[in-house]
């Protein structure tokens, strides 16, 4: 499903979050949005999901007006940088929890979490606790549980960011295989460049509420856009 971004404006008080942002994310593809703190990279994926609304523009998904539709029918998956995880629930249980709400079939939701414990790499864990898991392994099951009930769109804000630098290294390398694999628009929150580059079909680089350049990670990093952008990813002349 293709995300189509039109002129998106969202304030907090007098400062500018996002300032008419325009923004294409393609069909299939991964999409970094990198930028320092408070380049609105997080306000922007927030208003892509509904939880944030915005004051002007619209957000389209697949041609479709969503800018005034809720979140909970915009058939996305979330992925936190915090996990939230329900602590109470196990493994099983947390995946199951999209797909319990909607009242899916018992047999049909135990398909699925089987289907996407093995996706995730972490068959016969369906009995643990989040408690009893790794910071690497907490973030796979949220991403197993985003993914549970067959989003249009995939959302991940700071995914790698509450990990060390060897664990993220290797997640990064798993979303990109599985992003391979599975085919569905993601779009990435990340300050940290080489995430972005090491991932991403494409990148979008943010700063002031605004989008200052978007390309694959070659053109961004070859053939910077604006004096910010040089400076930021610190190319050389």
């Amino acid at each position: 499903m293709q995300v189509e971004i039109e002129a998106l404006s969202k304030a907090f008080g007098e400062y500018p979050a996002l300032d008419a942002v325009t923004l294409t994310i393609p069909e299939g593809e991964l999409v970094a949005l990198l930028g320092p703190s408070g380049s609105g990279k997080t306000t922007l994926l927030r208003a892509i999901a509904g939880i944030e609304v915005p004051e002007a523009g619209r957000v389209k998904f697949g041609g479709i007006d969503v800018t005034e539709v809720p979140i909970q029918r915009r058939q996305i998956g979330f992925v936190f940088q915090d996990y939230a995880l329900f602590e109470h629930m196990n493994v099983g249980d947390n995946i199951a929890f999209g797909l319990s709400v909607r009242r899916a079939p018992r047999e049909e939701i135990a398909a699925r979490v089987r289907e996407l414990l093995a996706l995730i790499q972490l068959d016969g864990l369906a009995g643990r606790m989040p408690r009893e898991l790794s910071g690497g392994q907490r973030q796979r099951v949220a991403l197993a549980r985003a993914l549970a009930p067959r989003p249009r769109l995939l959302l991940l804000d700071e995914p790698f960011g509450a990990l060390d630098a060897r664990v993220r290294r290797e997640l990064r390398r798993w979303l990109r295989r599985l992003h391979d694999e599975l085919h569905i628009t993601s779009v990435f929150v990340t300050h940290d460049q080489d995430e972005a580059f090491a991932v991403a079909d494409r990148v979008a680089v943010m700063n002031q509420g605004r989008v200052e350049q978007v390309g694959t990670p070659a053109d961004v990093r070859g053939q910077p856009a604006t004096a910010f952008v040089r400076e930021f990813l610190d190319v050389q002349e």
